[in-house]
């Protein structure tokens, strides 16, 4: 079974990016997933412009852009700018007025257009831009910080989301508190990726490599 591991960048070593990020790369990770916060439409900053530039120069591997960020259609442009054909762009529909041109902006660079869905977020309320995108980052937790609690709820809007993707052509990613068991219990499901942070890849003082070797092998 192929899934695809991204690891979570906020969550890395920041003494030392270039060291993480090449060790990632040798050690297995498929994407690179850049967490961008801008304060307003989340509690917190993360991760800047500069840190996104920086990382793509170092890697050949796809970038996984997270906008947590008001109104992205009026800065896309400098996401896009700064990426590869190919690399995938979220943006979270509630963050917007018309979600549908911002995903076509991304669409027309060569990105790939995904929505990012909150816990608090219904399947209704996006299904149309299900036809549109080609990825959806389901939140298992509350956007803004690493660290948090799987939210049990969230279990249905997964289960939601597994009915309806094959019709509707996305893929399914799960993003926030991700432990082997939700791996092992949700790839077979039909789960496509698996954002990799706190829970399971950084700050453990072991090998990248060994523990996603663990990861594919326990699948």
């Amino acid at each position: 079974m192929n899934i695809e591991l991204m690891a979570s960048m906020m969550c890395a070593d920041y003494r030392n990016l270039e060291r993480e990020v090449k060790t990632l790369d040798e050690g297995g990770i498929d994407s690179f997933h850049i967490d961008i916060m801008d304060g307003r439409y989340v509690q917190n900053f993360a991760m800047s412009l500069n840190d996104l530039k920086c990382i793509r120069s170092l890697t050949d591997k796809p970038l996984d852009v997270h906008l947590m960020v008001e109104h992205p259609l009026n800065t896309i442009g400098l996401f896009t700018g700064n990426l590869r054909k190919g690399d995938t762009i979220y943006i979270h529909p509630e963050a917007e007025y018309h979600p549908s041109t911002t995903l076509q902006k991304i669409i027309d660079a060569g990105m790939i257009p995904g929505i990012a869905i909150n816990p608090g977020t219904s399947i209704e309320t996006v299904r149309m831009m299900l036809r549109i995108v080609k990825k959806v980052l389901v939140m298992s937790v509350n956007p803004g910080n690493a660290a948090q609690l799987f939210l049990p709820y969230v279990r249905e809007k997964y289960d939601q989301l597994l009915r309806i993707k094959d019709d509707m052509d996305f893929d399914i990613y799960w993003d926030g508190a991700c432990g082997a068991d939700k791996i092992r219990e949700y790839a077979p499901l039909g789960v496509k990726g698996f954002v990799l942070g706190t829970t399971l890849l950084f700050g453990k003082g072991r090998n990248y490599a060994d523990t996603l070797r663990e990861i594919r092998e326990t699948v």
